[in-house]
């Protein structure tokens, strides 16, 4: 059940199924004999901070639903790496206890939120957490069809039926975790807000009719770098620095939104050619491999935001489960562009270009004989 609201996407799993599939249809053109040799300079600056990796963790809702650890899993694994860390305005970890475990660049994540004093309250206690920059997330003003959570009867508050009871049953170690800690609550936005109340709140809270004038209200009160999370179009993106923001966020919400939303890493470049080289952008959606992260660098983005890949460590193993999974990217990211002949970051954005083409999709690159067990039909069975 929990597994499945981590894993799952939006209506038919179409645009989850894209967005991986489409790093599978980029090919990487190598050059030999470059002369460089490991490790590599992985340092790059995210949101004009220095960092030693182009990518971090996204920030994500509700991680001590995973393990007891939750956020401060992730922030002490981002510290242990030297990258951003990126904190949800859901998170079931307070801004303060995230300030004293991580020390460098932190983002804040923060919803299209009607209630204008509550907005003011959390941008200040992210100023006082050390928070250095801020992320509006756009693509969330409806709350997106997730099916297997239908299927599955997982509901914010939880139904406590038979097949839920079954499903812990079969999961020992999950529910000793959930039943051996204390129970938990959304801190960054109100205290009194307990965990099961979150879909009453969000509904009372959520701002559809949010237009790019509250946005220019918003970051008059933050006046910070701020990103605008959630953008797949170029107009929007040139709309949105017209605007006063500092940094694009291209991002579908991890396919868990709208269905049949495009690919984030297939809209990067034309997003890239209509802001211009000078414009920090940012990807999340589809990252499994750290191969993956050097096409998205390659093809425009500055750095790479991580989810599921991090949030299985934390359901697997807390702070040493993050830890690892960062781990792996990092090293599959380094011999990545080792391979491709490229010594650093800048290197690799530079001639990226000329070393990722485009080719037709293949039934050969992503079979996946379990699809229907785990509830939808893609892959190849």
């Amino acid at each position: 059940m929990v597994f499945d609201y981590l894993d799952a996407g939006a209506d038919d799993e179409i645009s989850l199924r894209r967005g991986k599939d489409a790093y599978s249809e980029l090919e990487m053109h190598y050059h030999v004999l470059s002369g460089i040799k490991p490790p590599l300079d992985l340092r790059t600056k995210i949101f004009g901070c220095d960092v030693k990796l182009p990518f971090f963790a996204c920030p994500t809702a509700g991680n001590r639903m995973f393990h007891h650890e939750g956020e401060t899993a992730a922030a002490r694994a981002a510290q242990h790496h030297g990258t951003l860390y990126g904190l949800s305005s859901l998170a079931t970890t307070g801004i303060t206890e995230i300030g004293e475990i991580h020390k460098g660049p932190k983002v804040f994540q923060l919803y299209v939120w009607k209630d204008r004093e509550l907005v003011k309250e959390v941008l200040d206690k992210a100023k006082e957490g050390g928070f250095n920059a801020l992320a509006l997330t756009v693509d969330f003003t409806w709350y997106g069809n997730r099916e297997r959570d239908i299927r599955n009867e997982f509901t914010i508050p939880p139904k406590y039926s038979v097949k839920q009871a079954i499903e812990a049953i079969r999961k020992p170690a999950w529910t000793y975790d959930f039943l051996s800690n204390p129970m938990y609550n959304y801190a960054c936005i109100n205290d009194d807000v307990p965990a099961d109340s979150l879909a009453a709140f969000v509904s009372s809270q959520m701002a559809p009719e949010f237009d790019w004038k509250d946005a220019e209200w918003l970051l008059g009160e933050w006046g910070g770098p701020t990103a605008i999370k959630g953008v797949v179009r170029p107009d929007d993106a040139v709309k949105a620095v017209e605007t006063g923001f500092s940094t694009i966020w291209v991002s579908n919400h991890g396919a868990r939104q709208l269905e049949t939303s495009p690919a984030t890493i297939s809209v990067l470049p034309s997003i890239r050619e209509a802001v211009g080289p000078d414009v920090e952008i940012i990807l999340d959606g589809g990252v499994q491999r750290g191969t993956d992260i050097a096409k998205a660098l390659a093809l425009g983005a500055d750095s790479v935001g991580v989810g599921k890949p991090y949030l299985y460590g934390l359901a697997a193993g807390g702070t040493d489960g993050v830890i690892k999974a960062l781990n792996i990217l990092h090293v599959e990211l380094d011999r990545a562009m080792g391979l491709l002949g490229t010594g650093t970051v800048d290197d690799l954005k530079k001639r990226g270009p000329g070393l990722i083409k485009q080719r037709g999709p293949s039934a050969r690159d992503h079979p996946d004989i379990y699809a229907y067990e785990r509830g939808y039909g893609g892959g190849i069975i």
